[in-house]
């Protein structure tokens, strides 16, 4: 940390007296839980490039924030920071060479304008209030990184120009179709665990490498076929009640379809470099057929879960485990050395 003196042991929540010194000519500064109120205590040299701010109290924005034409990565993570508090920013002409820009955990209500940074490779306006992605169309269309999950986002709308986004975050909101993926053709990672969709619906995406539709409301598992790049797929919590489409996903090495209602392991035979295989809180009734199953991975698999499933209550239910799969390293919760 570049900060000389360290945050406080306590603070008075009336009171930000504390003096803040930093190294006048240090390019980075780092107040992460000061439980400041304000920067007056604070000196921002003109050379700054990055600026944290984490773990505050501010409500406002230091007008000099907008002198800091050499800033490249800027976070107000875990203020109180609403939309009026985020305005002004939206003019401040100093800052368009900015590259990362979070907001994570405030009280914004919508997507700020942020259309000045036309550099702009990570947006985060995760963990806030945010009931629409209205307002992610005027987003430079450098963005690699777009983190919007735990708001209360209802569609999937105004990403189209995101050509070369490579992660999109949408955890935690009301989405209910998975729409307007399609010019995404550089998305890596894909999250949308607990959200309300029902189907698939990739959009012909084929270079997605992890994708999580965990706690969602999926009973099928068809739609992934194509994913030929997949390494890691989390589908747990869900209805699922077979296991289909995954024969082609022949990169995969994460598989999570725990706590569905599967009866049997199918459709992985193919599946060579799996190391991971989460199975558990199923309806799996016997381990009859699980050597068959898992015949192209055994070699491969380290973990396996197949607990609170009837099967785990069978006599030498680990021994056969570790016969079918002779490098595992871990059964359930259970860790070999």
């Amino acid at each position: 940390m570049d900060v000389k003196d360290q945050p406080p042991t306590e603070s008075n929540p009336d009171t930000d007296d504390q003096t803040v010194e930093i190294d006048p000519s240090s390019t980075v500064l780092d107040l992460t839980s000061f439980q400041l109120h304000n920067l007056d205590s604070v000196e921002l040299p003109l050379v700054l490039t990055e600026l944290d701010l984490t773990a505050n109290r501010l409500s406002s924005l230091d007008p000099r924030i907008a002198l800091l034409s050499n800033l490249k990565k800027f976070s107000l993570r875990q203020n109180l920071i609403d939309d009026a508090a985020i305005e002004p920013f939206s003019g401040w002409e100093a800052l368009s060479g900015l590259e990362e820009l979070v907001l994570r955990d405030n009280k914004l209500s919508k997507v700020p304008d942020v259309s000045i940074f036309k550099s702009l490779l990570v947006f985060d306006v995760s963990f806030n209030e945010i009931g629409s992605l209205r307002g992610v169309s005027k987003v430079s269309n450098t963005l690699k990184e777009l983190y919007v999950s735990k708001n209360e986002v209802t569609k999937m709308e105004e990403i189209e120009h995101l050509y070369q986004l490579q992660i999109l975050e949408l955890g935690s909101n009301r989405l209910r179709v998975m729409e307007n993926l399609e010019n995404l053709t550089n998305l890596q990672e894909l999250w949308l665990g607990r959200n309300r969709i029902k189907a698939v619906n990739l959009c012909g995406l084929k270079c997605i490498k992890k994708l999580s539709l965990q706690s969602n409301r999926l009973t099928s598992m068809k739609g992934f076929e194509e994913c030929v790049a997949l390494e890691e797929l989390y589908l747990s919590h869900n209805g699922i009640t077979k296991m289909e489409g995954l024969s082609t996903l022949v990169n995969l090495c994460v598989l999570d379809v725990s706590s569905n209602k599967l009866t049997s392991v199918d459709d992985i035979q193919n599946l060579t470099r799996l190391q991971d295989l989460w199975l558990n809180d199923n309806q799996i009734e016997s381990l009859e057929g699980i050597a068959d199953a898992i015949a192209g991975s055994r070699q491969k698999l380290t973990t396996i879960y197949l607990e609170n499933n009837p099967c785990a209550r069978s006599p030498n239910y680990a021994t056969t485990l570790r016969q079918i799969c002779p490098n595992i390293q871990q059964i359930d919760s259970n860790v070999f050395a």
